[in-house]
């Protein structure tokens, strides 16, 4: 047996069977490269389901960890620490003026933001309890009992009923049904940007103006999940700047909560609300004993610091729209593809069937992509990937979807 099937093998026996994990052992990766345990190199063109915003072993990302995990690792969020501090002020500058909750995930993020919600609600209302969050269909939102309650999809909660109450869906778009279920007992809209698992799809900003509008006038809390189109992905800082008023105001949320890219890679979430909010969260309220660590603090800080010297924001942006055209425009793969949307580097083609074993046929031909919704091909490289390694993964994608 080989040294890469006995790892395999072993991995077998004390690893949960949750993941339905390719018969791959990665060990090393550099910038846009990954290698395999038999020495095998591929382009990665999914970064870690998006979280590798800035790519594999960043020097300056090695350096900042390296550097705060020779000055302090951990004391607990009874002190203050200056990490945290400084990504705020990140925040601060690159979304809008708020308040953060760290911890580890976005998943924890989504269930501050609904805790906050409910107790920004009972504070603006007398009588009625506000404890309600209306979702969207084909969302995501995470993986705990209240959050499976509040993804759009009903498989995730196969298998965990009863659900946790509290939750309602509606279709992406409709006004009319969202106004519907938005009643006197409601305390969030929570929704997307760009719907991540659901097949890339972005969301209509005359939707999201009027959103913010309804949100407004019945005192409910608007929740933007920038788990997946935060940090530069979509070509912006933030998913939500695409949304702008007929005056050009961009429509700002009350909450905000951020994870994969927000951590490069390290188990970090936000939520990120307005201080007039977050204000709410007094002690005993809510927590987490390893959000905001300081090792995880400096190397998120030191990502935004990357992406705003080196204007990734502008590379995913002119990449992303560079990349979209060239699928769309590509005749070896028309016949088999419906659509390609996105943006920035954040994108789905959508085939017009489901098709077997599409990862490791990218693999076979030294790509790593993924599927959702059985039959959207994602595409979410990091940002600062190159003209030159993005063509190149361009061109085994479009090679993987002509072999179907």
């Amino acid at each position: 047996m080989s040294d890469t099937a006995a790892i395999i093998e072993h991995g077998k026996q004390v690893l949960a069977g949750n993941y339905n994990r390719l018969p791959f052992v990665m060990a090393r990766g550099q910038g846009t490269r990954l290698w395999d345990s038999d020495g095998r190199e591929y382009l990665d063109l999914f970064a870690g389901f998006g979280a590798g915003i800035i790519g594999h072993c960043h020097p300056a990302l090695v350096a900042a960890a390296t550097d705060q995990a020779q000055k302090l690792w951990h004391v607990g969020n009874t002190f203050y620490t200056t990490p945290q501090i400084e990504f705020a002020d990140r925040l601060t500058r690159t979304a809008f003026p708020g308040q953060a909750f760290y911890c580890h995930s976005g998943l924890e993020a989504n269930e501050a933001a609904v805790k906050l919600a409910r107790l920004h609600g009972n504070e603006s209302t007398t009588g009625t309890k506000r404890w309600k969050t209306v979702s969207m269909n084909k969302s995501f939102h995470g993986r705990s009992l209240a959050m499976i309650a509040a993804t759009g999809n009903p498989a995730v909660r196969v298998g965990f009923e009863p659900e946790v109450p509290g939750f309602t869906h509606v279709d992406l778009g409709d006004m009319e049904g969202l106004a519907a279920a938005v009643d006197s007992e409601t305390a969030a809209v929570i929704i997307e940007p760009i719907q991540g698992e659901g097949g890339i799809h972005i969301t209509p900003t005359d939707y999201i103006v009027e959103l913010r509008r309804l949100c407004d006038e019945r005192k409910v809390a608007l929740i933007f999940d920038e788990v997946w189109t935060g940090c530069g992905r979509t070509g912006k800082w933030f998913g939500h700047q695409y949304f702008t008023t007929a005056s050009g105001k961009c429509v700002e949320p009350d909450i905000m909560t951020l994870g994969k890219a927000v951590g490069g890679g390290l188990p970090v979430g936000v939520m990120w609300a307005k201080p007039e909010i977050a204000k709410l969260f007094v002690p005993g309220k809510h927590g987490s004993t390893l959000g905001g660590n300081p090792i995880c603090m400096a190397v998120s800080r030191t990502i935004f610091d990357v992406i705003e010297r080196e204007r990734l924001t502008d590379n995913a942006a002119t990449l992303g729209e560079y990349g979209m055209a060239r699928l769309k425009s590509e005749k070896r793969i028309a016949p088999k593809i419906t659509a390609v949307r996105g943006r920035g580097l954040m994108i789905g083609v959508e085939l017009k069937e489901t098709p077997e074993k599409l990862v490791e046929k990218g693999l076979a031909k030294g790509v790593l992509l993924n599927l959702t919704s059985k039959n959207v091909i994602r595409l979410a490289p990091p940002i600062n990937i190159t003209r030159e390694d993005w063509d190149r993964g361009l061109d085994r994608v479009i090679e993987t979807i002509a072999s179907l």
